[in-house]
């Protein structure tokens, strides 16, 4: 047995001081993830995919003029808090009549305008697929699709859309 300065055993109050550090620890980092921009964006089903590691390790710190914000979800990335999302490893999808665009060599299919005002695009022929949901003005969109379309042409492209408008 140990035996502190003031006479008692130290072994107690050691692990009381432990568990207290771990609870305190822990509740701090469930706080984080519960102040996290992306609470409540879901990864997409192949997030873990090998190329969207390799897509997050060149994100932009910047974006748009807006600062990337801290996430430690795979395959999630978020700037300006959540002014625009960036979910790596979606479904990428099928044959579409849905509008196109090509911007530097990379396909964007419109996925439309959310409730909220949030435009959504997803890349086409590319795999693992990257969609991105934007909210502001509608010239933010281009921005991002450029600074965006040289982050994620390096990802194999096995289609491209057959009427996608230059960009």
């Amino acid at each position: 047995m140990v035996v502190g300065v003031s006479g008692r055993p130290r072994g107690r109050r050691t692990a009381a001081a432990l568990a207290v550090a771990g609870l305190l620890a822990g509740a701090g980092l469930v706080a984080g993830e519960l102040d996290s921009p992306v609470f409540g964006l879901a990864q997409g089903p192949f997030a873990e995919d090998p190329g969207c590691g390799r897509l997050a390790g060149r994100y932009p710190d910047r974006l748009a003029g807006a600062t990337r914000d801290r996430v430690t979800f795979a395959g999630l990335a978020v700037w300006g808090h959540g002014t625009v999302e960036l979910r790596c490893g979606v479904n990428p999808p099928g044959p579409t009549t849905d509008a196109c665009v090509s911007v530097d060599g990379v396909d964007w299919v419109w996925r439309g305008t959310a409730e909220d005002g949030r435009r959504k695009l997803v890349t086409y022929g590319r795999s693992p697929a990257v969609e991105i949901s934007v909210s502001g003005p509608a010239a933010g969109v281009d921005t991002v699709l450029v600074d965006l379309s040289r982050l994620v042409a390096p990802i194999p492209e096995g289609a491209r859309c057959l009427a996608a408008a230059p960009h």
